[in-house]
């Protein structure tokens, strides 16, 4: 192997272990239980007991699709089956994988301005229900697949139906506007409606 050769290896490797970096190391570590009775998930109908609430969990992303970029890893799961959602809740973790459904929408929007999620990519759709008690929570939240996460507190108040949203800001890539294909570069924590944090670049 030539000189020139080994240091193009060095560097591809070394990019490669900045990218498996702290986020990375963080997320899967977060991805571990340390407790299982924080919450469970609801099914449909089921009563809510004394001092819980129900939380409803959503999230919508858009991703390229298999085979966009050619030099992508063949291991990311952009525009493939299971993307993968973590949360840990005061230390119980899930990961939930979705399976995306292929979308191809205007690419400019009512007011004829390129639509960030607008062109032909895959669609993932979270949404689920979970039981947890009244209070104050710590959360953890990753995409693993955009090395993103994020930390937040909330308190839910008993009596009541939450909703837990976490909306994605897609990343901009020099001078062009943001734009689902460039990647997800941010996540929108919005409860009940509410802002509760906003994670960007």
């Amino acid at each position: 192997m030539n000189v020139l050769a080994r240091c193009l290896l060095l560097a591809i490797c070394g990019f490669f272990l900045l990218s498996c970096g702290p986020a990375l190391k963080e997320i899967s570590l977060k991805s571990q239980s340390e407790r299982t009775d924080v919450f469970k998930e609801m099914q449909e109908g089921a009563t809510i007991p004394k001092g819980f609430v129900d939380l409803t969990i959503t999230s919508s992303i858009k991703t390229h699709l298999e085979g966009f970029y050619l030099l992508e890893s063949k291991s990311s799961l952009h525009g493939k089956p299971g993307y993968p959602f973590v949360l840990n809740i005061d230390g119980q973790a899930v990961t939930w994988k979705v399976d995306g459904q292929e979308e191809d929408t205007p690419p400019y929007d009512e007011s004829g301005k390129i639509s960030p999620k607008g062109g032909e990519g895959m669609r993932y759709n979270l949404e689920k229900k979970i039981l947890i008690k009244a209070g104050p929570h710590k959360v953890f939240f990753a995409l693993p697949e955009e090395e993103l996460s994020l930390r937040f507190e909330f308190v839910l108040q008993a009596g009541n139906s939450n909703v837990l949203e976490f909306r994605p800001v897609y990343r901009h890539h020099g001078k062009q506007p943001r734009h689902f294909s460039h990647g997800v570069s941010g996540v929108e924590v919005v409860l009940n409606g509410t802002v509760v944090k906003l994670l960007n670049e």
